[in-house]
């Protein structure tokens, strides 16, 4: 019987990308003669849940033989909806995914889905690498104890509940052992960090004890932060850690305080705009981006020109905007709907305004030097999450270098090695 690895579709965000690699592993370490797809999914958006649904019908007629094993937010949320599909050999929920054994003795039963909200613990995994990756990402928390009206994640996820910091050190010591110069911290809400953990060590605290425990770490990103969980302890951390990279990414959602309200977010406009302010009054090098909802429900058109204000009252540059997509199960599902071209219309305006606002930004880095890690064919990211192409780099992916930027080409800098 020979070993054949499973190849794993990731749909979502950095902490699925994590996940998948944990499965890699785990399936690795077991020998099948059989060909496995997993597919691990997303329950974002209903746009999200219908790509892998799509996908899943695609692999099967590609790779009639295949085994195909389903698992992630969508398929723990609504294991009802893929149970539906012939297509599906297992379907797996969120917690049980990360069962080392899972994939050594598959189970007999077609669904095998716990109950996410009664998991109090974060099992740690060591992952050591990323295939086709030039950073590494850590998980440092899961799950989520807030409801905001929108969202079905925390019925994906389940409770808040975090790695402890020894195993977090473990790992990151680890990566850059076989050569990963950065490594993100990603959760579902990683500003949440410590609060179940003896002590309650905050995010802050966990950043400047990795940081002096792993001095060789070049470079430490942080995924999307909850404006309201953004303590003292965070900020001293970004003024005071210079590894630290200056790119800040909020879960913003909305710029108008009565929508902020109607998806029971517990910030208001004023706070972002003033945590955007202290942010760079500390570090004086920060770039600030935002996720934005286009198009919630109750939205009028003043409400929507707040969002838009936003983005220069807080000096937003990287914006990531969603048009609303109702989650059946959720508040917001109830709540009077806002027109479907409406919508789109709005996505596109917040869309354009973050363009430009990028635009703009990128064109003050001409003339400057990046630090830029490489990831493909000469291209790679700068410290504030700019693409960067450098001509004549043969530079392999995880290499840090400094360029110097000639030009902007379109929303990417092209640079020279410096």
């Amino acid at each position: 019987m020979s070993t054949k690895p499973p190849e794993v579709l990731t749909f979502g965000c950095r902490l699925n990308a994590y996940e998948s690699e944990v499965m890699k592993e785990h399936a690795r370490a077991t020998e099948s003669g059989v060909e496995t797809v997993i597919v691990n999914t997303c329950a974002v958006t209903a746009e999200a849940e219908r790509q892998a649904r799509q996908a899943i019908r695609k692999i099967r007629r590609e790779r009639p033989h295949a085994r195909i094993v389903v698992t992630g937010c969508a398929a723990q949320a609504h294991p009802e909806t893929f149970d539906a599909m012939p297509e599906i050999d297992q379907i797996l929920g969120n917690a049980e995914k990360m069962r080392p054994d899972i994939f050594a003795a598959p189970p007999a039963e077609r669904i095998v889905v716990g109950d996410i909200m009664e998991v109090r613990e974060v099992a740690s995994h060591l992952v050591s690498g990323f295939e086709g990756r030039a950073r590494a990402f850590v998980e440092v928390q899961q799950g989520c104890d807030h409801r905001c009206t929108f969202c079905i994640i925390p019925f994906g996820r389940g409770p808040n509940r975090s790695v402890p910091m020894g195993r977090i050190v473990e790992q990151i010591r680890e990566l850059v052992a076989v050569g990963y110069n950065e490594v993100v911290l990603t959760g579902v809400d990683v500003t949440a960090y410590g609060a179940d953990l003896p002590g309650k060590p905050g995010l802050g605290q966990l950043v400047r004890r990795l940081l002096a425990a792993v001095p060789e770490l070049p470079r430490l990103r942080l995924s999307s932060l909850d404006p309201v969980e953004v303590d003292e302890d965070l900020l001293a951390a970004i003024a005071s850690e210079p590894r630290l990279l200056p790119h800040f990414h909020l879960s913003v959602q909305a710029g108008d305080d009565t929508i902020l309200k109607r998806m029971k977010r517990r910030h208001l406009r004023g706070d972002v705009i003033a945590l955007a302010a202290r942010i760079r009054s500390l570090r004086s090098d920060a770039v600030l981006g935002a996720d934005i909802i286009a198009g919630f429900p109750t939205e009028d058109e003043e409400m929507f020109q707040k969002s838009l204000d936003l983005v220069d009252e807080a000096g937003l540059t990287h914006l990531h905007v969603f048009p609303f997509s109702a989650r059946p199960g959720t508040p917001a599902a109830r709540m009077p709907k806002v027109k479907g071209d409406v919508v789109k219309e709005r996505a596109a305006r917040l869309r354009a305004k973050g363009g430009e606002a990028m635009a703009a930004f990128l064109a003050t880095r001409v003339g400057g030097v990046e630090s830029v890690l490489i990831e493909q064919d000469g291209k790679g990211h700068s410290a504030h999450y700019l693409p960067v192409a450098v001509a004549g780099c043969h530079a392999s992916p995880g290499a840090i270098l400094n360029v110097r930027v000639i030009s902007v080409d379109g929303d990417e800098l092209v640079g020279e090695l410096a």
